[in-house]
């Protein structure tokens, strides 16, 4: 079984999302994408969250009809608040199961003032989503950088979840031009 791990504040979830995890799925040949609802980014304004229960609802509603997507409320169960206190609970409850992390480019950018980024960059493999923006500056990104000799070739990418970490591959695909921030602002 292969799983890709999503996360994300989803706030709210919409098709932009849906698109980045069905390329993913296509294009890694992943069994399943688990949708991982942060119940708190330290790295955003808690003015930017939302409310907890409202962004799962919006999660739920988004992939009810797709079947290899499902939502997790990992960081809840698990009790953790960061992305690789996260990963290990479920390489320690899943040891069969290969993860890869699933990221968008604009992320990428400052992966590195993640908490232990570099310890998720060992544990399992990354792929990147092509994101609207500047697709160069997560190319030349700190973690690109240091990661270089361990980036696959876009076309090895469904390879990926059978490497070992470090590695990591860039997946170009069709801009989905949505966004949760602009969907909020529409909102207001």
């Amino acid at each position: 079984m292969v799983v890709g791990l999503f996360g994300g504040s989803f706030n709210p979830a919409h098709a932009g999302h849906v698109h980045l995890a069905e390329t993913a799925r296509k294009r890694l040949g992943l069994d399943r994408v688990l949708w991982l609802v942060s119940p708190g980014n330290p790295l955003k304004d808690r003015a930017d969250w939302g409310e907890y229960e409202q962004r799962v609802a919006s999660a739920l509603a988004i992939t009810a009809r797709l079947p290899n997507q499902l939502v997790c409320e990992s960081e809840m169960a698990f009790g953790t608040r960061y992305s690789l206190d996260t990963l290990l609970g479920f390489v320690a409850r899943w040891p069969g199961v290969r993860f890869v992390w699933l990221i968008g480019a604009d992320n990428l950018r400052h992966f590195h003032l993640w908490r232990d980024w570099q310890q998720i960059a060992e544990l399992v493999p990354i792929a990147v989503l092509a994101r609207p923006g500047d697709p160069i500056k997560a190319r030349l990104s700190r973690f690109a950088r240091q990661y270089a000799t361990a980036r696959l070739p876009e076309d090895a990418a469904r390879g990926l979840a059978t490497r070992s970490a470090p590695a990591w591959v860039y997946l170009n695909a069709p801009y989905n031009e949505l966004s949760s921030t602009a969907l909020r602002g529409i909102d207001a």
